[in-house]
């Protein structure tokens, strides 16, 4: 282990600060940020594929935007200047648009003067609590200069100042510049809503556009990542994995969301298509008809298809599990072999000792013999298919940010972040598992997790990549937390007693403070002013559950994206902030559309479940990033203090 020197780093340090100078104006700079109040912190989690809903919360700053317009001007405009302003900075281009059809050449110079200013103001007051530097830093689209002047000009009285502003506005607009600058302090201003963002899983499955989320995840500007039991299932596909790639086809094609692989990753999905039509040509597949379909998009010989493509996928998937089951018995997971536990001719399955009537006895590919064997045809078509997942360019490109920007779990300004759950023994013990050869628990195991999901990535070794689909379906993983996934029996079981999936003990002992406090601790977290934050278990709001846990140690902001899981919901999902006061909760109604938004102005309402504010405001000196910045003044102060004992020479 190296020795840290000193005087080594503290020359180092005088190439950047050359002088006593230098020094003394960073140190006071720092010292500033310091107090600051803290920026605002947006948690999401459980997003699954439904961008237009996620692009609107980030749009709107989780109602930050529309508050501080409010707070501007609610005493001088009425409530439908206020929404339309508001929509202008959620969709400045799309706004934009249908507002100049509004107006004549000089009704619309009029309207630009007045939003203009408004803007500004708006822009001010978003921005108050963070340095010129870093909002100049933010501000896009070429109008730094111009921007940073109206916000920060220190102009002698408020005649002269609206004479300021009046001159520029009036010169933007007569150069034409008028809606390129909207779109640039529109832009502005969203980013100074949020200033970090905080993704708790499962970006993929059940909504259609989770490439798109991708997409705009990669450009945002500070976030960090904790994967979900989604996410790995896919990054797992990626890697070749079969039992992954069929799983991801399988949801795909429940929730009809086939088009995600062939038009957004170049997924070749013809090969099963034909299969399944050989195979299941007199088939209706009524068990297989897609949970969530676009009737205006898609007759019913679609629909057939899809459902045939949905069987067919779905028997290769047991097959494929069946045979990775017994390739790793360190797994435990033999209770999901069922395939040999069917007796196909008379019409039942034994599963856990007791007979179960199955609902279909038509599968022509299964071997009662062999079952897990798979026949020439599917084993072509999984191995094409896999071909396909490896190298699809896009496809690698989004996996590969989710595997260099994500992780197990986040520890970020005392609060704690995960996904799923910590695996738990009903005494409240951690779960001692066995993660290949080595017994490990509690924060152990997610550092082991983080460890070797990175070395699967790095090496892409076989039997760690099957590692990734144990992580997606063990009842010991942290990302499912279950005792089982009946997948089988809710397709061919109707009786729902084998349909129920218990929970890890985790989700009832997190009813309890001391427990929570305990896994709080677990992560070297002072616990009386730190939080859980996890997604992955949906809200069941109408039935009276909470999102609130322990007296409000741990948080669940799972809840709704999903359009899938409103009906058990009765919501579309909480949003989590915390600003400079404090932690706010939100339950957000559903999102109809961006049309609707941009053309009606329609907002996503959030009611507030819990405010919960801090005794003092929060500074900058009070994060992580206050943290960081402390030791970046203590170096600065011995340097200082190198270059008065002429121990280092300034420089000029």
């Amino acid at each position: 282990m190296k020795v840290y020197n000193k005087s080594k780093y503290l020359k180092l340090l005088s190439k950047e600060f050359k002088n006593i100078t230098e020094v003394a104006e960073e140190i006071i700079n720092l010292k500033a940020i310091l107090n600051l109040p803290k920026g605002t912190e947006l948690f999401l989690s459980d997003i699954h594929g439904e961008y237009e809903p996620f692009t609107h919360i980030l749009n709107n700053g989780a109602g930050i935007i529309r508050s501080k317009i409010d707070d501007v001007f609610e005493n001088q405009t009425t409530e439908k200047e206020r929404s339309t302003l508001a929509t202008l900075i959620y969709y400045p281009e799309e706004k934009l648009k249908l507002i100049k059809e509004e107006y004549n050449k000089q009704s619309l110079d009029e309207w630009y003067t007045i939003t203009l200013y408004r803007l500004v103001e708006v822009a001010r007051k978003v921005s108050s609590k963070y340095t010129r530097s870093k909002v100049r830093k933010a501000i896009k689209s070429g109008f730094e200069y111009i921007i940073d002047e109206m916000l920060h000009a220190q102009v002698n009285n408020e005649r002269d100042k609206e004479r300021y502003y009046k001159q520029i506005i009036k010169t933007i607009i007569e150069l034409g510049q008028a809606d390129s600058f909207i779109i640039a302090i529109s832009d502005l201003i969203k980013q100074m809503a949020i200033d970090h963002l905080h993704v708790i899983g499962d970006i993929f499955d059940r909504g259609r556009q989770p490439d798109l989320v991708i997409e705009k995840l990669m450009k945002f500007h500070s976030l960090d990542i904790q994967w979900g039991n989604h996410d790995i299932l896919w990054m797992g596909a990626a890697l070749g994995n079969m039992a992954s790639i069929a799983t991801v086809i399988r949801i795909c094609a429940r929730y009809n969301n086939i088009g995600i692989l062939e038009d957004a990753y170049g997924i070749n999905i013809r090969p099963l298509s034909t299969f399944a039509q050989e195979v299941y040509g007199n088939d209706d597949c009524k068990k297989f008809m897609p949970k969530v379909f676009d009737y205006n998009k898609y007759d019913s010989s679609d629909r057939k298809t899809i459902a045939k493509i949905h069987k067919a996928i779905t028997i290769i998937q047991f097959k494929i599990e069946g045979n990775l089951i017994k390739k790793h018995p360190e797994y435990n997971l033999n209770d999901r072999l069922l395939l040999d536990k069917m007796d196909i001719e008379n019409g039942f399955v034994t599963i856990e000792g007791k007979k179960y009537e199955i609902n279909d006895k038509n599968f022509p590919t299964i071997d009662k013999n062999n079952p897990y064997k798979l026949t020439k045809e599917e084993k072509e078509v999984i191995e094409r298919l896999t071909e396909s997942f490896v190298h699809s360019k896009e496809l690698n490109n989004h996996i590969n940010y989710l595997f260099s920007k994500g992780a197990m779990y986040t520890v970020f300004n005392n609060n704690l972040l995960f996904h799923g759950c910590m695996p738990s023994n009903e005494d409240g013990s951690f779960k001692e598992v066995n993660f290949l050869g080595k017994t490990v628990k509690g924060k152990e195991y997610f550092d082991e997790i983080n460890e070797v999901v990175s070395k699967v990535y790095l090496t892409k070794e076989e039997d760690l990549v099957d590692i990734m689909w144990f992580l997606w379906i063990s009842p010991d993983s942290p990302f499912f937390g279950k005792e089982k996934m009946v997948t089988f029996e809710s397709y061919f079981v109707d009786d729902e007693s084998t349909h129920k999936e218990p929970k890890n003990a985790y989700y009832h002992l997190v009813e309890d403070e001391e427990y929570c406090n305990k896994v709080l601790m677990e992560f070297g977290l002072n616990y009386e002013d730190s939080h859980i934050v996890n997604g992955h278990m949906p809200v069941k709001a109408k039935d009276g559950e909470s999102p609130i846990k322990a007296n409000g140690k741990l948080l669940i902001i799972d809840g709704g994206f999903a359009k899938s899981f409103r009906e058990k919901t009765g919501n579309a999902g909480y949003i989590l902030t915390y600003n400079s006061y404090g932690l706010l909760l939100s339950q957000t109604k559903p999102f109809e559309s961006v049309q609707k938004a941009i053309e009606e102005e329609k907002d996503i309402i959030s009611e507030i479940i819990i405010k919960k504010d801090d005794v003092a405001r929060k500074t900058v000196g009070d994060t992580d990033i206050g943290t960081k910045l402390k030791g970046e003044i203590d170096d600065l102060e011995e340097l200082m203090k190198a270059y008065l004992a002429g121990e280092i020479k300034e420089t000029i």
